[in-house]
């Protein structure tokens, strides 16, 4: 199979949700480090906690602190991706509701509602 024979395949919606859904799950552990230093930056003193809020407003040396929130977002998109297919594909084994239009639809809510959470969530991080 050549390469441009690959390019023009269209991917169902169900095919691209499973794609984004292993993902978002490898995004996430890559991610496992920022995740935790956020994690302690927040909680550990109202020191750190300042510190963690000046990195979002001001960043880190030469990098900006856009940067950080792009990261950010990044993670907020993976996580309710990744929580969105996989109720998907809980729903799916425990109904045995393996149809096609079945597998269309709830892949066009589960892409629906993860971006439309993480444009609320992005609002959020990005304006207030």
């Amino acid at each position: 199979m050549r390469l441009l024979d690959a390019l023009a395949y269209r991917l169902p919606l169900a095919g691209l949700v499973s794609i984004l859904h292993r993902a978002s799950g490898i995004l996430m552990f890559m991610l496992m480090p920022f995740i935790i230093w956020m994690f302690d930056a927040s909680l550990t003193s109202e020191i750190t906690y300042s510190q963690f809020t000046a990195v979002f407003n001001g960043g880190v040396g030469f990098v900006p602190g856009i940067v950080f929130k792009l990261i950010a977002l990044a993670l907020i998109w993976a996580y309710l991706h990744h929580f969105i297919a996989g109720l998907r594909h809980l729903w799916m084994d425990a109904t045995h509701a393996v149809t096609l239009e079945f597998g269309r639809q709830s892949a066009v809510v589960t892409l629906g509602l993860s971006v439309l959470l993480t444009l609320v969530l992005g609002a959020k991080l990005f304006f207030f």
